[in-house]
């Protein structure tokens, strides 16, 4: 998978693994991880697939309907180069914080649904729910961070709700911040999600 892997000043740091929205590339969000934390190691991945010339991390159908066999597909693929990226660039595979926008987001949340302990914590930026009608792995304990636009067009608050639901049911703590805004990526939305970052994997 193209990316860009960063070394940070803080081998202790978790290792922020930044997964871009639909038409993104793995350049869009490196300003992020400065503000969540900038000693952090950094690994930015473009997703494999091109919707109509955009970048994305799997096939949908129409506006919010996923290709489920790609999506499961794609998934492994993104978790086995985890695998990878971490012996070749010698981070910690268990120490591993996912920082993804409306279809990265996605993406990372299907980690989190298909895999247990594949993440240490999450940051999801207007997510949908990855799939339904699958039991879930243990997530004991496991921090997420949501950020929501109540106004959202394309991921509606009761979406929003039902992703929620499903990962504290599965055992995540979850944090939900609400914007009222649109789809769009917000800086207030940022810095709660980077102010829960410190509060949360403070040393």
């Amino acid at each position: 998978m193209k990316h860009i892997f960063r070394k940070g000043t803080n081998p202790a740091a978790p290792t922020l693994l930044l997964l871009h929205g639909t038409g993104g590339d793995e350049n869009d969000l490196l300003p992020l991880a400065d503000r969540i934390y900038p000693g952090a190691s950094v690994l930015s991945v473009r997703g494999n697939v091109l919707e109509n010339g955009m970048p994305r991390f799997f096939r949908r159908l129409a506006e919010g309907v996923f290709d489920e066999e790609d999506l499961v597909f794609r998934t492994q693929e993104l978790h086995d180069f985890l695998d990878q990226a971490s012996v070749q660039y010698k981070f910690e595979r268990e120490n591993i914080i996912a920082v993804g926008y409306s279809n990265g987001a996605n993406i990372a949340g299907s980690l989190l649904f298909h895999y247990p302990d594949v993440l240490k914590g999450a940051i999801l930026y207007h997510p949908m729910v990855p799939r339904r009608g699958i039991s879930l792995p243990d997530m004991s304990q496991l921090p997420v961070f949501i950020g929501a636009g109540s106004n959202d067009p394309i991921c509606s608050p009761l979406e929003t709700k039902e992703l929620q639901q499903l990962l504290s049911d599965a055992g995540a703590s979850v944090t939900l911040h609400w914007e009222s805004y649109g789809h769009q990526l917000t800086v207030k939305e940022v810095d709660a999600s980077a102010q829960w970052f410190a509060d949360t994997f403070s040393e």
